[in-house]
């Protein structure tokens, strides 16, 4: 398929690895790599120089920039190269508090001049967004964290006069699950039209795409954001990433995060890093010509993997966001999930993402791939501590007793139905490891 990459080679004396952690990073594409190799090579000048190798840079940045807009339907002039997914998100905060901030000082009434701005988000966010929430904006501005629970809606009903942002991700990184963004984005619209008359402030909406684009399609316009993070080595590209703004600068606020050069407008100083916006560019077009074809081959191998999960381990396994948390036979659970039985909650997912919990009362997510011999994957995100992951599984509707006793299986475009029997009979033996028996 096009735009595949495998994961590392181990060696032919080696035992095969699968390698089912794409949710945390992907191999380059084979496509990508020549692109940033004959960048290195062509265009090595500096972008910002009058002369042909700096002209030869440029014409390579541009038509990067084209291929990422392309990627998302958006305009190129609308899209800012960024060094990655957390420096996209984070000047995202940064232009909504700004903004707001000058916007309440041009009011006339003083009342508004020492209103603190308020922001809207998920508890399930990646850390990207929740730690400039929590570390940086914790002081100077009001944030309300939201359930999974009825999204659109309880957005909605959380809005105050002082909202200037909501931000809610396209796709959970650990659990797959996909949230309505395209509605919230229609009723925002209204909700905007009425603010406008009232004189009011106009809430921005930010989505981080890092996990949904190169798995579902993206369009900026269907889902009626102002701003949405791109992440390359998510889809097979390079650690870089983009910011798209919409209308940026003059329909949408943005303000840089830093100053220096006059790179990207302004509006994100520095020599660009040209290899690397080559691939990206490379990597999205990859996306733009073949994603139904990556949609569809990891959802068949992802649902092919579930059934063989069920069919190996029965009522001892379980999907979570898809599976009911308390199984239909009581006894299949060794220790009932303590406290208040959780609600249970169906969201479509990424194609090719899996949180599977077990029901044994001697195993634990990290046990489990501690003695797994093939299998390469992950409790979540791998940037989290293991309670963390467990926190983000909580708050998307799975009990403790699960969310401790789960790994993500995350698939990517080349993943074979042979390297998940492989991995299915890995995870199967290291649980029999752990708990003694035959599953």
């Amino acid at each position: 398929m096009s735009g595949s990459g495998s994961g590392p080679s181990t060696g032919s004396s080696s035992p095969k690895r699968v390698y089912l952690d794409y949710n945390a990073t992907t191999p380059l594409a084979p496509e990508v790599i020549k692109a940033v190799e004959q960048s290195m090579h062509d265009a090595w000048g500096n972008p910002s120089s009058a002369h042909e190798e700096g002209a030869r840079a440029r014409a390579v940045i541009n038509q990067a920039r084209d291929d990422v807009a392309r990627m998302i339907g958006a305009l190129p002039q609308d899209v800012l190269f960024m060094s990655g997914g957390t420096e996209a998100n984070n000047v995202v905060l940064h232009c909504a508090v700004t903004h707001f901030r000058k916007w309440c000082l041009s009011q006339e009434s003083p009342i508004y001049h020492h209103l603190r701005p308020h922001i809207i988000t998920t508890k399930v966010e990646h850390d990207a967004v929740k730690l400039p929430l929590t570390h940086r904006y914790s002081i100077e501005a009001d944030v309300t964290y939201l359930g999974v629970e009825n999204l659109p809606e309880a957005v909605l009903e959380s809005i105050r006069p002082s909202t200037c942002l909501i931000t809610v991700m396209l796709a959970n990184n650990e659990t797959g699950i996909m949230f309505s963004v395209a509605h919230i984005g229609r009723l925002l619209a209204e909700v905007n039209k009425k603010r406008d008359n009232e004189g009011l402030f106009k809430v921005l909406l930010h989505t981080d795409a890092a996990q949904a684009i190169g798995k579902v399609p993206v369009d900026v316009t269907d889902l009626n954001i102002d701003y949405l993070t791109i992440v390359g080595h998510k889809y097979y590209g390079p650690r870089i990433g983009a910011l798209y703004i919409r209308g940026l600068g003059h329909k949408t606020p943005v303000y840089p995060l830093f100053y220096g050069g006059g790179q990207e407008r302004g509006y994100r100083p520095g020599t660009e890093n040209t290899p690397m916006i080559a691939g990206l560019g490379r990597a999205s077009l990859l996306v733009h010509n073949n994603v139904q074809d990556y949609y569809a081959s990891m959802k068949k191998t992802r649902n092919y993997m579930e059934r063989q999960l069920k069919k190996v381990f029965g009522n001892q396994v379980k999907i979570n966001c898809v599976d009911p948390c308390i199984p239909s036979d009581p006894e299949a659970c060794s220790v009932p999930p303590r406290g208040p039985k959780q609600q249970h909650f169906i969201f479509p997912r990424l194609p090719n993402t899996s949180s599977v919990s077990f029901y044994y009362r001697q195993v634990t997510g990290p046990d489990i791939l501690r003695h797994c011999r093939l299998v390469q994957a992950s409790c979540g995100a791998a940037c989290h501590a293991h309670t963390e992951n467990q926190s983000i599984l909580e708050a998307s509707g799975v009990c403790s007793f699960h969310a401790s006793r789960t790994i993500r299986l995350s698939l990517g475009r080349d993943t074979t139905m042979e390297e998940i029997d492989l991995a299915i009979q890995d995870i199967k033996q290291a649980i029999e490891k752990l708990i003694g028996r035959s599953v």
